[in-house]
């Protein structure tokens, strides 16, 4: 029987705190040490239907960044939703996922280590018994968990997670630290943690990038429609900003910002002007009053799509705080972002010896 290969499951105390990142970073790094990597996600929890079949998006699009062969992706075995769910607590599901996971995960080699991206929490999976511990004890592998921080309190979701998840945790990437927190991160919260027994392999800063969500993502969850530049919805949008004040107050407020959505009334001829001439990657007019001519052709012109929504201003600004609030890293531009913070930032050598792995480039 074929070596079997050695697991490494990602998860995370929350939801989007960077999981799909990490594995992309590590990949590549993993990758330039000479290992062969296999990738997969047992409990899928974001999909879309795609030419007639359902694709898990973020296996989908990990898959295609890394160029993976069919071979080195592990299926995804149970969509995790509502349905689901029902089924199961119905006793309609009576399927064994452990020996799921043991024929799919353990029986077929997929290079040196597998990648495995965990479920949003701790707690996800349970009652597929596919949780993050579930897998890791059936699969026998280490735990690589990933933290947003949000502040020095965030030292308490680890501590709970290391007890837990125990002898399996191999460290810690405490992930989005803005600049002005890196240094007491440094000095208190790494240290704290590493007495504790708690590896911490990368402290990555935050990145407006790796926060932004294209043009394209906003017309979807705004369900826009696209008036002028339709070809221009790759732009990536850092901020959002609401042009309800008084033109004056609005030009010096948007000076202030970059790469901003503006929400302004489709009446708010003045706004929009004011909006296209600074840092603005799309307008979203509420209200559906089409802007006169000279605003779209300056538009045209300044390559910035403008968006009607027929929503009012409040739902609209709603729908896109919560689209920055689940941002995934679906665009080639945040491959590239967190590819290079990771080779930064993140102790390769530390994982692989946690891991047991001898970089095939580093042997004699």
């Amino acid at each position: 029987m074929p070596k079997s290969a050695k697991h490494l499951l990602i998860g995370s105390t929350e939801t989007y705190s960077g999981k799909s990142a990490t594995v992309l970073g590590l990949y590549h790094q993993l990758q330039q040490k000479g290992l062969d990597i296999g990738y997969g996600k047992p409990l899928g929890t974001c999909f879309s239907a795609s030419g007639g079949t359902v694709v898990e998006e973020d296996v989908q699009f990990v898959t295609l960044s890394l160029n993976l062969s069919a071979n080195r992706v592990a299926p995804t075995l149970l969509a995790l939703n509502e349905i689901s769910v029902q089924k199961r607590l119905r006793g309609e599901d009576k399927t064994d996922y452990r020996q799921s996971l043991i024929e799919q995960y353990l029986q077929i080699p997929r290079g040196d280590l597998v990648l495995l991206e965990g479920s949003g929490d701790l707690a996800e999976g349970n009652l597929f018994d596919l949780s993050l511990l579930q897998i890791a004890e059936v699969l026998d592998a280490a735990v690589l968990l990933v933290a947003r921080y949000n502040s020095l309190l965030s030292v308490e979701a680890l501590l709970s997670a290391k007890q837990r998840v125990g002898d399996r945790l191999a460290g810690v990437v405490i992930n989005d630290i803005p600049a002005e927190q890196i240094e007491t991160v440094d000095s208190l919260l790494r240290p704290y943690l590493e007495q504790q027994g708690i590896a911490v392999l990368a402290m990555l800063p935050k990145s407006d990038l790796l926060r932004s969500v294209s043009v394209g993502e906003l017309v979807k969850q705004l369900n826009a429609e696209v008036l002028c530049r339709s070809d221009r919805l790759d732009l990536m949008v850092e901020s959002l900003a609401i042009g309800a004040m008084n033109v004056n107050s609005a030009v010096k407020y948007f000076r202030k910002r970059r790469n901003m959505a503006v929400v302004t009334g489709g009446d708010r001829v003045e706004i929009q002007q004011a909006a296209l001439e600074t840092s603005t990657q799309c307008l979203i007019l509420t209200g559906q009053l089409p802007p006169p001519p000279f605003i779209l052709s300056r538009a045209e012109e300044l390559e910035i799509p403008i968006l009607s929504v027929d929503l009012d201003t409040l739902t609209t600004v709603e729908i896109v705080d919560r689209t920055f609030g689940q941002v995934r890293v679906h665009e080639p531009i945040k491959v590239q972002c967190i590819r290079q913070l990771m080779t930064e930032h993140f102790d390769i050598d530390r994982l692989l010896s946690k891991l047991g792995l001898t970089p095939a480039n580093a042997l004699p």
